[in-house]
């Protein structure tokens, strides 16, 4: 491992993995966690923790019964590609903690969505707590737990 210390080597495999998928390796879905750890020579443990460090950025979600796919692919839907987007700018801090996110009808502008699919990537969003409600105001990046 090229890491000088154990203390973040998860960091190091999912920023391989991150350049990977940026590449576009990765498009029929990533490897098994087996798979990973032998390559890396590390405990599946931390192999889970790098993938969970992705999840947590937006780069993949794991799908029930097929695994971990890359967000953004050509088969990704449009509400998910929303998600990703402006999870990208929450976690890049354009949109930090405490920041109202756009109206919905500056978000299906942007986009060229329908209301429906904005409602479904904010309330995606909600559900996975990084946004918040707030009755007869508007949604709100979440402060970070």
């Amino acid at each position: 491992m090229p890491s000088p210390s154990p203390r973040g080597t998860y960091q190091v495999i999912s920023q391989a993995l991150r350049e990977r998928i940026a590449a576009g390796a990765y498009l029929d879905g990533l490897p098994s966690e087996a798979e990973i750890g032998r390559e890396f020579g590390v405990a599946r443990t931390t192999v889970r923790r790098a993938l969970r460090a992705l999840e947590e950025s937006g780069d993949i979600k794991t799908v029930a019964g097929v695994g971990r796919k890359v967000v953004g692919g050509a088969g990704t839907a449009r509400y998910e590609q929303i998600m990703a987007d402006l999870l990208e700018q929450i976690r890049k801090g354009d949109l930090p903690a405490g920041t109202r996110l756009p109206s919905e009808s500056a978000l299906v502008e942007k986009y060229g969505v329908s209301r429906g699919t904005v409602r479904r990537a904010v309330r995606e969003l909600e559900t996975a707590g990084h946004v918040e409600a707030r009755h007869g105001v508007g949604r709100f990046v979440s402060s970070p737990s």
